[in-house]
Parts: structure tokens; C-alpha cells; sequence
């Protein structure tokens, strides 16, 4: 009886995506089968949200970054589940900042393989955050189920590490955090930014990958697929201001 009631409950929660599913986790449909989830933590008395991604395959779901804060890591699971009826079978952080990073322990005891690059497990070491069981040694192209994707490092920018994720086929980039959202007012965090570099990965990317109909950023509003151009423009600011 415990288990259908909780199987209730959390079909209650998710039964209109793109709502809130509880206090902590938003679940939004992106397209086709993508979706974009947002989870948040406090800083003092300000709340800040992340964005992560998942896509369900038909061997099961890959989610891309793991939520911030801890109380969603399991709700997470339990929405695509019940939403889904399938298991996250992927996990892959693209650097190793704690918003990036958080569930990767957790999700690897579940059973769920954890991937970050060489260089992220290299941070992610030094500083004691939550490591991968996989590594990625150099840009991959993954096939899971139906769908086909692409790791990619164009250099220094956010973090040493920062990597995005690109889906050809679809013309979705996760940009994760070397991206600012289109409302964002300044370059924010920068104590492990190579802000000489950033600009220049910024360009490696838009060249590689053109014409995305989606971007999704790290943090904020993800709608504008102008975001990248966006950030060149916070960054030049914030040289001009800095000389």
C-alpha cells in the first residue's frame, strides 16, 4: 500500500510538466524528447537556480549535470520515472563545480554510470567534490538508444574544464555554464575563469556547431538561442571595465 500511494503522489507532482514538480526541482519539455530541469540552492537568503538536462532514449535516460542541491537528487529520478517508465542509465557532468557535480555519488551508487572528463576528475579530486566512475580522456561522440551526441572542450572560459554537449541531428547545445543566460547582467562567478580564453572557446563553439535552435545555459533564463553572443558581450564589458 506504501508503494502505490507514493507512486500517487508523485504521479500528482508530475502529471503537468512544466510546473513545478515540488519546491526544488522544475521539470520543463523542451523538444522531442528533451527536457530541461531546474534545481536550486541557497546562498544566505538568495535562491539561486541551475538548469540541467535529460533525453529519453529508448535504452533509457541520459541526464546531463546533476541537480545542485541534494533533496532533489532521488525526486529527480522519481519524476522521470513515473513520467518516463524508464531508469536513468547516464549521468555526465561538464565541469566540476558543485551545481555540475553534486549527484554524481549518488547517482553512481544507484547504478547509474557517471562520466566527466579527465580534467573535471582532476578538479573534482583536488578540491574533494563528488568524482565520476568514468572518464572522458578526449571529445567523444556518444549512441545511446536512438540518438547520437557529441562531447566537446573549445578550451578555457567559465572553468579550466567547462565542456558542452552538441546533438547534431536536433541542433540542441547544452552550453551548461560557459554560457550566460540572456537576462544576465554581468559574467557572475569568475574566481576560476580564464577570461582571456573565454571569449575565444565561445568562438571555437559557435564555429563548430552552427545554426542551434536551442542553447541551454547553466543558470537563468535558457529560451534565446543568443545567449553565447550575449555572453561575448558581458565579457567585453567586464574587460572594459577591469583595465
Amino acid at each position: 500500500m506504501k508503494i502505490i500511494t507514493t507512486l500517487i503522489c508523485l504521479f500528482s507532482l508530475t502529471i503537468s510538466f512544466g510546473q513545478t514538480v515540488n519546491d526544488e526541482l522544475q521539470i520543463t519539455h523542451l523538444t522531442n524528447d528533451f527536457y530541461v530541469f531546474t534545481t536550486y540552492k541557497m546562498f544566505g537568503t538568495i535562491k539561486q537556480s541551475a538548469n540541467g538536462m535529460y533525453l529519453v532514449t529508448d535504452s533509457g535516460v541520459v541526464v546531463f549535470d546533476s541537480p545542485w542541491d541534494t533533496s532533489p537528487f532521488q525526486p529527480l529520478l522519481d519524476s522521470i520515472k513515473v513520467k518516463h517508465q524508464k531508469n536513468v542509465v547516464m549521468c555526465i557532468a561538464t565541469h566540476s563545480h558543485e551545481d555540475r557535480t553534486s549527484g554524481l555519488t549518488y547517482y553512481r551508487k544507484q547504478g547509474i554510470k557517471t562520466f566527466t572528463t579527465k580534467q573535471t576528475d582532476k578538479i573534482s579530486e583536488n578540491n574533494k567534490r563528488p568524482r565520476a566512475e568514468f572518464l572522458i580522456e578526449k571529445d567523444t561522440v556518444f549512441s545511446v538508444g536512438q540518438y547520437v551526441f557529441q562531447t566537446y572542450y573549445g578550451g578555457e572560459g567559465h572553468t579550466k574544464d567547462n565542456i558542452v554537449i552538441w546533438f547534431d541531428k536536433e541542433k540542441v547545445l547544452y552550453a551548461g555554464c560557459l554560457a550566460k543566460n540572456i537576462n544576465a547582467k554581468s559574467v557572475g562567478y569568475v574566481a576560476e575563469a580564464n577570461l582571456e580564453e573565454w571569449p575565444k572557446t565561445i568562438k571555437k563553439v559557435q564555429t563548430k556547431f552552427k545554426n542551434p535552435k536551442f542553447i541551454i545555459t547553466g543558470h537563468g533564463n535558457w529560451g534565446s538561442i543568443k545567449s553565447l553572443t550575449h555572453t561575448l558581450k558581458l565579457l567585453k564589458q567586464y574587460k572594459e571595465k577591469n583595465r
